[in-house]
């Protein structure tokens, strides 16, 4: 089967993000690596791109450049990823979208709801494929969650709690370090910090799993390092279209936790539990019957599951095969629309525009009700009003 092409915007030498994308796009042979703008610094962004293999042609000093010189090409790339600075996601991805491209936008997909609501409609508009990487709904075992909710095996979804709490920015001494001082700036970040930097993966994951989305909302924020404007602690809670409540904590400043990605579902009939540090293995309890062990790889789980389990059962995966499973599926929905054909319902599953609306609309209610000592606001944004 030949390759699709594709293109990378950000995620230069010394990016956290970048050599994830890189080796999740590369993992499966569906995509080569084939252009890139990959540095603010359009000299260090081309020597860098051509060290990794690209062409000096499509090795291209900015994204303007990039674009100018793809758009007309034969072979085009066919997808390109947007990792740079959140500021810039959104007028990059519009410009994409555009010209015709299918993208990959990193999170958030933008600072405002408005420009949310035009990317949504732009890719509506062009046809064109705008998903948003929320990298842990690539997980296997995260998969198998959602399908199990899905064919009723916990009943109806009474109440699911979401953590992303890491102790990473809790040194009072590092307000001055410009790796984590922009964070809780609102002229760089935005109206948040924690939540939107890490609380809404937890929110996505919560909706990804249990197939609802958030209507409401009651936050309380807080600075527990006094300098910060922005908050580095939030408990936030929520309520879904079908009737499920929901908990989410977010914390930078929770010393001793260290990634903090967990996700608890309780139903009428079981609860499930699975956290990204040990992915391999989720928790599950039926009602009245001892408490089980579901594991990566093994026999009999759900096609959703078994599709992106891609090493043997007691092996780790981590974080580049959650990833890798995202860029699966695009291949598969880029190859579904390249020949007009419908593409698997279990790789159906990669986060669209429309979460990355939903997240930002999340983020600006968790901070006005942060505001307004934890009132309870519509957490939708407006067009899914």
């Amino acid at each position: 089967m030949t390759k699709l092409t594709w293109g990378m915007i950000g995620g230069g030498e010394g990016s956290q993000i970048g050599p994830a994308h890189r080796l999740g796009a590369g993992l499966d042979g569906a995509f080569e690596f084939s252009a890139g703008a990959l540095d603010h610094r359009p000299d260090a962004g081309r020597e860098y791109g051509q060290r990794l293999g690209l062409a000096p042609d499509r090795a291209y000093g900015d994204w303007r450049k990039m674009l100018d010189g793809e758009k007309n090409r034969p072979d085009r790339v066919d997808l390109v990823t947007v990792a740079t600075p959140n500021a810039t996601h959104y007028e990059i991805t519009k410009a994409y979208l555009e010209a015709g491209f299918h993208v990959l936008c990193e999170k958030p997909m933008t600072m405002t709801v408005e420009q949310g609501e035009d990317i949504v409609r732009t890719a509506r508009a062009t046809g064109k494929i705008c998903a948003v990487n929320y990298g842990y709904s690539g997980y296997s075992l995260v998969r198998h969650m959602k399908a199990m909710v899905a064919r009723g095996d916990l009943g109806k979804i009474r109440l699911v709690k979401a953590e992303f709490a890491h102790g990473h920015h809790a040194d009072a001494a590092d307000a001055d370090n410009p790796r984590v001082r922009w964070r809780y700036d609102p002229a760089q970040a935005g109206v948040s910090a924690q939540f939107a930097d890490c609380g809404i993966h937890a929110l996505h994951m919560a909706s990804f799993v249990t197939g609802q989305e958030v209507t409401r909302l009651s936050a309380d924020t807080v600075s527990c390092i006094a300098s910060r404007e922005l908050e580095d602690d939030a408990m936030v809670n929520f309520r879904m279209d079908g009737g499920t409540v929901g908990r989410l904590w977010t914390s930078s400043i929770a010393i001793g936790r260290q990634h903090g990605l967990t996700l608890q579902v309780f139903g009428e009939k079981g609860g499930l539990r699975w956290a990204q540090e040990q992915p391999n293995q989720l928790s599950w309890m039926p009602l009245g019957e001892r408490l089980q062990t579901i594991e990566r790889g093994e026999a009999n789980l759900s096609p959703e599951a078994d599709r992106t389990s891609r090493v043997t059962i007691g092996h780790a995966e981590g974080m580049p095969l959650a990833f890798a499973n995202l860029y699966q599926d695009l291949a598969e929905a880029i190859r579904a629309e390249k020949q007009g054909s419908p593409m698997d319902p279990a790789a159906n599953l990669y986060p669209r525009a429309e979460d990355g609306l939903r997240s930002m609309a999340a983020v600006f209610a968790v901070a006005q009700s942060g505001k307004a000592d934890g009132a309870w606001v519509d957490a939708r944004p407006p067009m899914f009003r």
